[in-house]
C-alpha cells in the first residue's frame, strides 16, 4: 500500500515536471501558437493536467495582459481604421448570429440557457461573453460548462484550420484578420490564428475582435433588462480599455519604438503560453459533457457566421 502511494506521488511529480518544462518551452519562441495549443491538448488528454485550477487562472490572466502588451505594437490611427472597417460586420454578425442561434437552438431542442450561451459565445467573443452573460442570468453551472466546452472545441479547430484556409482562398493579411475576428470565438484563438498569418493580420484581428468584445456590455445589459434583473452587476473587460490606452501611448510618444516593440514581442510569447494552458484545460470529461445537440448547434451557427463573414470579406476583395 505504501509502495503504491510512493509510486503514485512520484508519477504525479514527473507529470508536473513535464508540464512545467513544456510551459517554459512555449516561452522560448521555438514553437508557434497553434503548436502550443496542440501540445496542451495532447498533454491533457494523455497524462492529464496536474494543476487544472492554477493553469485556468493563469491562462485568463496571461491572455488579458498579453492583449494589453500587443497594444504597444499598434498605432491608434491603424486601430481606428481597422475598427471602422469591421464595425458594420461586427453589428451585423452579432445580431444575426444571435437570431440564427436562437432558431437553431429551438430546432434542435437545446435547453434554453445553453442555447443562449452558445449563441452569445459565438456572436461576441467566446468564453468571456459566456461568463459575463452567464453571471448576469445566474445561469445553471451545467449550462455554463456545456456552452464553454462547445465553444472551446470549435476554437481549437479554428486556430488550426483558418490560416491554411486563408491561404487557399488567397486572402491578404488585412482581410484575413477581419475574417478571423468575425468568425473565431475567443480572443486567444483569434490572435493565435492571426499571428500565424502575419503582423498586419494580427493588428487587424486584435483590433476588430476587441471592438467586438465591447458589445458584451450592451448585450448583457439588454438581457438583464429582459430578465428583469436591472440591478445585475456587469463586469466590463478592463483589458480592452487597457489595450486602447497602450496603443494611445505609442501614438502620442512614438520615440520609444524599441521599448514598445520589445513589450509586443514579450506579449506574443505570453500568448503562446496562454494557448498551451488553454489546451491543457480540456479534459475527457469536458468533451463528454458537451453532448450532441449543443455541439451541433455550435457547429451550425459557427458555419453560418464564418461563411457570412467570408462572403462579406470576399466582396471587399473584389
Amino acid at each position: 500500500m505504501l509502495g503504491s502511494t510512493v509510486k503514485s506521488d512520484t508519477s504525479g511529480k514527473v507529470i508536473l515536471a513535464g508540464f512545467v518544462v513544456l510551459a517554459i518551452v512555449t516561452l522560448t519562441g521555438w514553437i508557434s501558437p497553434p503548436i502550443a495549443l496542440a501540445a496542451g491538448l495532447a498533454f491533457a488528454l494523455t497524462l492529464g493536467n496536474p494543476i487544472p485550477e492554477t493553469s485556468h487562472k493563469a491562462a485568463k490572466t496571461l491572455l488579458q495582459w498579453s492583449v494589453v502588451g500587443l497594444g504597444f505594437g499598434m498605432n491608434l490611427h491603424a486601430v481606428w481604421d481597422a475598427g471602422k472597417t469591421g464595425f458594420g460586420f461586427t453589428v451585423g454578425t452579432i445580431f444575426g448570429a444571435l437570431l440564427v442561434g436562437y432558431w437553431i437552438g429551438r430546432l434542435l431542442k437545446v435547453e434554453a440557457q445553453t442555447s443562449l450561451l452558445v449563441s452569445v459565445g459565438t456572436s461576441i467573443c467566446g468564453g468571456s461573453a459566456i461568463a459575463a452573460v452567464g453571471a448576469v442570468l445566474e445561469a445553471d453551472p451545467r449550462a455554463m460548462s456545456v456552452s464553454l466546452a462547445t465553444v472551446f472545441v470549435l476554437n481549437a479547430v479554428a486556430l488550426f484550420a483558418f490560416p491554411p484556409l486563408g491561404h487557399i482562398l488567397g486572402m491578404d493579411q488585412a482581410h484575413f484578420g477581419l475574417w478571423s475576428a468575425i468568425a473565431i470565438h475567443d480572443t486567444s484563438s483569434v490572435v493565435g490564428a492571426a499571428a500565424k498569418y502575419g503582423e498586419q493580420a494580427l493588428t487587424t484581428a486584435t483590433t476588430v475582435k476587441l471592438a467586438r468584445a465591447l458589445w458584451i456590455f450592451p448585450i448583457a445589459l439588454g438581457l438583464a433588462f429582459i430578465k428583469r434583473r436591472r440591478n445585475a452587476k456587469i463586469k466590463l473587460p478592463w483589458f480592452i480599455f487597457a489595450f486602447i490606452a497602450a496603443a494611445g501611448v505609442r501614438t502620442l510618444w512614438p520615440q520609444g519604438e524599441i521599448a514598445y516593440d520589445t513589450v509586443k514581442e514579450v506579449a506574443k510569447l505570453g500568448l503562446t503560453l496562454t494557448l498551451f494552458l488553454i489546451g491543457a484545460g480540456l479534459s475527457r470529461d469536458a468533451i463528454k459533457t458537451v453532448g450532441f445537440r449543443p455541439m451541433l448547434q455550435g457547429v451550425l451557427l459557427w458555419l453560418v457566421v464564418s461563411l457570412a463573414g467570408l462572403a462579406a470579406v470576399q466582396c471587399i476583395l473584389r
